[in-house]
């Protein structure tokens, strides 16, 4: 199969995200974390497949730059009060970071709600890192957008795998 040509806005938010630490790997990890119970034979690959499919959508490059850059301004300082210490602090009642990330959820359809709930609890694999404040990094819609591609990629492999069965 041939590889698609990359726009701009896909080559940004990729090179974005491993800019902040973030793999293709590292997500396609935590997809197969949630889906290798239900498909005994999955393989990373596919999994990797499925998150460069996620990531290749724009509403879903769209939410990758604009969590990032919000993240990278409160890491700065350089947002307004109340909500520079809101971000920075990734307080609990916050919910934006939140709602972004069930945008990219929502491209997949409802079972990625599911899947967004549990790892977002969990926390497996590159969510803990990106939840450690000790880092100096602000990570705060970036753990959410992560989680969220891992949830939508999830969905897509289930979705793909209940067609070919």
């Amino acid at each position: 199969m041939k590889e698609p040509i990359m726009n701009n806005l896909e080559q940004t938010a990729r090179q974005w995200l491993e800019e902040r630490g973030v793999t293709i790997k590292d997500i396609a990890e935590l997809v197969y974390y949630l889906q290798s119970k239900y498909h005994p034979n999955l393989k990373l690959e596919e999994c990797i497949e499925n998150v460069n499919r996620v990531i290749a959508k724009r509403e879903v490059q769209n939410a990758i730059l604009t969590g990032i850059q919000l993240d990278k301004l409160a890491e700065e300082g350089k947002l307004d009060e109340p909500l520079q210490s809101i971000i920075h602090r990734d307080e609990g009642l916050y919910g934006v970071d939140e709602i972004l990330a069930l945008s990219i959820v929502n491209v997949y359809g409802s079972i990625g709600f599911t899947n967004y709930g549990y790892i977002d609890k969990q926390k497996p694999g590159i969510l803990q890192y990106l939840n450690d404040k000790s880092t100096g990094k602000c990570n705060t819609f970036l753990d959410d957008i992560v989680g969220a591609i891992a949830a939508a990629a999830s969905s897509r492999l289930a979705h793909r795998a209940a067609n070919t069965e």
